[in-house]
């Protein structure tokens, strides 16, 4: 068995298996419990291999990860960015191939501390770093983190301890220990496998208590074709959607919220119809909604603002790649056409905006791809009592992106134990409670409003209070210990 797992076409199609099968872990399928199994396929991937094999096999883990789990940009990209077919496809490839060269670097960073005593911890250090580097470079991707589907399993109360890159790592020492185990035939490895299952069992998932009263909320989702959206009858579309569906189901409502440019046009056409919005609004009700800003200098802004007692604005601090903004521009102004991004020139808000308030809730913002984010959103929870977030993932279509985008705003929930409010234009549009379950949601592709209600949450999760470097920093000392015991192991022979 181990002779043939150390063939090179066999170990290399072991990394693609992997990566593929990682994906089943995620939203829709959720079959949490294949991530050790694939972690642990992976670490067999990399014995006994150099440099060269171990980036090689880390690559084809990425391209078997982000090949199934992320090949939705392919539905952005040809049918509502207007690019042909095989272009849409070439374009498609050349995404995956990039984000696969990401899990090179765990590959790398095992190699330098395996065969050592200590490579199963670094095995799990890497995987963890590899991550966080991932979730920063060029502005980041932190999607498919291992840890993002695991907000019903047995791990989750890991997740308001340390964060999504604890569970990440969790799991990737589950996969590692399972390996060795089989490995090896030293079935003791399986006690300290179900420990790492059982001990998050006895951990709490609440570390934040209700504060205040119920506050009733509606979630408003228009269900606005994408591709005649911002033509002047998709505009009046949106107005008569929006303001009808507002009136028969929101009227009794503290806090009323439409999702992420509900409105195709800019605030200062939108306003006078917003405010005739909130005047039909009970007088202490708040309208909430994205909206697109224009500002005197020509930059424009991917907004949430608020109406009512307490107005408030929030702008988007951290922009999508390719979607909202051009890196390079000079050199690459000819994607915009390609892309159809209809305003190029989106400029980015402040990290230290305050939350928006309603009712007794302070509610901490995030648009769109921000909720992928586990330290931006930590951030702001430091400062709210309850979170929201609005998209417009009918960019995806019926593709598998929107519902692996709810679970890791779930995960967010979860991690700072807060009610998290999410609309957006086609679902999923959700209430997810503290402990990062669905609480109520709304039906997909179709016009809804969802009516529930939500608390303010007072006190911290330890997550909350020091973000992700504990975590990171346990992982970085569990790779340098494999490292520096390879490097002894080698002195003394």
């Amino acid at each position: 068995m181990a002779s043939l797992l150390q063939r090179r076409g066999v170990s290399s199609l072991l990394a693609l298996l992997a990566g593929a099968l990682t994906t089943l872990t995620f939203a829709p399928f959720n079959v949490w419990g294949l991530g050790p199994v694939a972690m642990a396929a992976f670490y067999v991937a990399l014995q006994h291999v150099n440099v060269r094999q171990a980036l090689w096999r880390g690559w084809l883990f990425g391209v078997g990860l982000f090949g199934s789990g992320a090949s939705w940009v392919y539905v952005s990209i040809h049918d509502f960015g207007n690019t042909g077919g095989p272009l849409a496809i070439v374009l498609t490839v050349l995404f995956i191939a990039a984000m696969a060269l990401f899990v090179m670097l765990p590959a790398l960073l095992y190699r330098f501390a395996a065969s050592s005593r200590l490579d199963v911890p670094a095995f799990a250090g890497a995987w963890a770093l590899g991550e966080a580097f991932r979730s920063w470079a060029f502005t980041g991707f932190p999607w498919l983190f291992l840890g993002s589907a695991h907000v019903s399993s047995p791990l989750a109360s890991l997740a308001p301890l340390g964060g999504v890159y604890l569970v990440s790592l969790v799991v990737a020492l589950s996969g590692a220990l399972l390996a060795r185990a089989l490995l090896s035939r030293r079935w003791w490895l399986l006690a300290p496998l179900a420990a790492l299952w059982l001990i998050p069992l006895a951990l709490p998932t609440q570390w934040a208590r209700p504060a205040g009263d119920e506050v009733s909320v509606s979630l408003v989702q228009g269900d606005l074709p994408q591709l005649s959206k911002w033509t002047p009858d998709g505009q009046r579309d949106a107005i008569n959607t929006y303001f009808g569906l507002t009136r028969q189901q929101g009227l009794d409502s503290d806090l009323v919220i439409w999702p992420e440019t509900a409105l195709p046009m800019l605030e200062q056409q939108a306003m006078p119809f917003l405010q005739r919005v909130q005047s039909t609004l009970p007088a202490d009700s708040t309208l909430m909604t994205g909206i697109m800003q224009r500002v005197q200098t020509g930059m424009f802004y991917n907004s949430m603002i608020a109406l009512g007692d307490t107005p408030g604005q929030y702008r988007k601090a951290h922009l999508v790649p390719f979607g909202e903004y051009l890196p390079l521009e000079p050199l690459l102004g000819g994607l915009l056409k390609i892309f159809n991004i209809p305003m190029g020139n989106i400029g980015a808000g402040g990290n230290d905006q305050p939350p928006l308030q309603a009712h007794g809730l302070r509610l901490g913002v995030a648009i769109c791809y921000e909720i992928v984010y586990p330290d931006l959103v930590r951030q702001r929870a430091e400062s709210a009592n309850a979170l929201v977030t609005i998209s417009n993932d009918t960019w995806f279509g019926h593709s598998i992106g929107p519902l692996q985008h709810m679970q890791m705003a779930q995960l967010r929930a979860l991690e700072n134990n807060r009610y998290l409010l999410r609309a957006t234009n086609n679902g999923m549009t959700a209430i997810v409670a503290p402990d990062g379950q669905l609480q109520a949601r709304a039906p997909r592709f179709e016009p809804a409003v969802l009516n529930g209600t939500v608390r303010p949450m007072e006190g911290l999760t330890p997550f909350t209070r020091t973000g992700s470097w504990p975590t990171l920093l346990l992982a970085l000392l569990m790779l340098l210990g494999g490292g520096i015991l390879r490097v002894k192991q080698r002195n003394t022979h």
